[in-house]
């Protein structure tokens, strides 16, 4: 820790919930001046019933490989199958079980298996005739959190990628009580990409393929050079933050509201 960091206050381990406003502030900056594996290393400490939500991106990538040489048993990972993502993020699944043998719970939207399925059941392009009502049903986190009664998350989500997320701090608290840790918060994609190839993790076969940032395959392309890493996310649109973390009763009721 450097000399000019705050001081953490008294904390319970884990920390006791919900947690109060003057106690993140101090969290957020003690945390604000550690190292991405400090910031887990203390996330794994002190949060309650810690998970890490991802979609195999290159950051959560980088989480995953940094908390496997943190500890011996790493939090488990919640993988939301939305059954749109591309084969090679299938694929990315499956080298990441096999080179780190952490577990990875699979959660896909309620009563589905596959997107016929899905299709059978809400008609095909949902996302292009109701994106809110897609969001809310292709990304149950709130089941998945449910039924392993996750209090805190591990996400991939940086300042650098802008939008929603440019004033990101290395703790948050959803607007259901959930707790977010963000340990690569002040990491730009530079440093992200290092990481990988130096320590050579898995990563995204679309990656070489002129791709940056990836979702589901309806919903991505690929990014010219000079581009911002996500704007090959929801082109053309106003959207900048995938389902998983906007707020989940403000999704509810727009999908409430859809469906009268």
């Amino acid at each position: 820790m450097s000399p000019t960091s705050q001081q953490l206050p008294e904390l319970s381990k884990p920390l006791q919930l919900p947690l109060s406003e003057s106690d993140l502030s101090s969290i957020n900056a003690y945390l604000s001046s550690l190292t991405p594996e400090e910031i887990l290393k203390w996330g794994v400490e002190y949060l309650p019933n810690l998970y890490q939500t991802t979609a195999f991106g290159l950051t959560g990538l980088v989480a995953i490989d940094m908390l496997s040489k943190l500890t011996s048993s790493p939090p488990p990972l919640i993988f939301l199958d939305t059954l749109y993502h591309f084969a090679e993020t299938y694929e990315l699944v499956e080298d990441v079980k096999k080179r780190y043998g952490v577990p990875v719970r699979v959660f896909k939207p309620e009563g589905c298996e596959t997107a016929k399925d899905f299709e059978e059941t809400y008609g095909s392009k949902l996302w292009e005739t109701d994106e809110a009502k897609y969001d809310y049903l292709v990304e149950p986190a709130r089941r998945a959190y449910e039924a392993f009664n996750v209090k805190s998350v591990i996400t991939g989500r940086r300042a650098s990628q802008g939008a929603a997320r440019a004033s990101l701090q290395p703790l948050e608290v959803d607007s259901t009580g959930l707790l977010k840790l963000n340990p690569l918060f002040a990491w730009n994609f530079s440093l992200v990409e290092w990481y990988i190839k130096e320590n050579n993790v898995p990563r995204n076969k679309l990656l070489d393929q002129g791709y940056r940032s990836v979702g589901d395959w309806h919903s991505t392309t690929k990014v010219a050079e000079g581009q911002d890493e996500r704007a090959g996310r929801w082109a053309g649109k106003e959207k900048t933050e995938c389902g998983l973390h906007e707020d989940y009763f403000k999704m509810k009721a727009q999908a409430k509201v859809a469906a009268q």
